[in-house]
């Protein structure tokens, strides 16, 4: 039974959802290497959330005390390792996704996905704001069993409260594969806070999140790597 702090505030929360972005004049450079996934040793676990323009959802969820890592890349798609521009295309299946590596003893896969829910609509399918298209779609993509049963409850829950005017449309899916997009994408806000995007649209939104979600904040808000 999920706990009802899980459902409070969505009603209002039409000044959270992100719009979209526009990257493509930005010339694209291959990112070098992978991921380190064995996080067992630490105690660590992994949730990978597609709610839109990754650069918005990879500063938001970098913020988070428990979250020690925040990689935005592609998933879900059937082409190896993609590039921006081919999942542009719209062909590959993959939607952006954020990647994140989190302390469960600090935040739990519950809370994200409340964090996730509240920061974008899943209410519009293959669509965020001005972004059009699959790799933009609502998804969460389950790493075990448990989380795709918290996922799936946490949508009933929703839909049965009449958080949102719509239907739900988010998508649940067992984990399949992570591709890390190209560096330049890695860290965007915060190494581009002057871009107009960043300025505009992602301050904006993140001044909004932290209010709202102030109890769950790192006391360093840095870039969450």
């Amino acid at each position: 039974m999920l706990q009802s702090w899980l459902l409070s505030g969505l009603v209002g929360l039409g000044g959270l959802i992100f719009g979209g972005c526009n990257p493509s004049a930005v010339n694209t450079q291959a990112f070098a290497g992978q991921i380190v996934n064995d996080y067992s040793a630490m105690k660590l676990d992994t949730a990978t959330f597609g709610s839109g323009c990754f650069w918005c959802t990879e500063a938001v969820f970098q913020q988070l005390k428990g979250v020690e890592k925040v990689t935005s890349g592609y998933s879900g798609g059937f082409v190896k390792n993609p590039t921006y521009e081919q999942v542009c295309e719209k062909n590959t299946g993959h939607a952006e996704v954020t990647q994140i590596v989190f302390n469960p003893n600090e935040i739990s896969f519950d809370e994200l996905l409340e964090v996730f829910w509240k920061t974008h609509d899943p209410t519009t399918p293959n669509r965020q704001g001005n972004d059009v298209g699959p790799q933009y779609r609502s998804v969460v993509f389950c790493h075990n069993p448990e989380q795709q049963q918290k996922a799936l409850a946490y949508k009933e829950e929703l839909d049965k409260s009449g958080a949102f005017d719509a239907p739900i449309v988010t998508e649940i899916e067992p984990f399949k594969n992570f591709y890390p997009a190209e560096a330049y994408h890695q860290n965007f806000y915060s190494n581009n806070p002057n871009y107009g995007y960043c300025s505009y649209v992602i301050r904006p939104k993140l001044d909004k999140f932290e209010k709202v979600f102030k109890d769950k904040l790192r006391k360093n808000r840095g870039s969450g790597q």
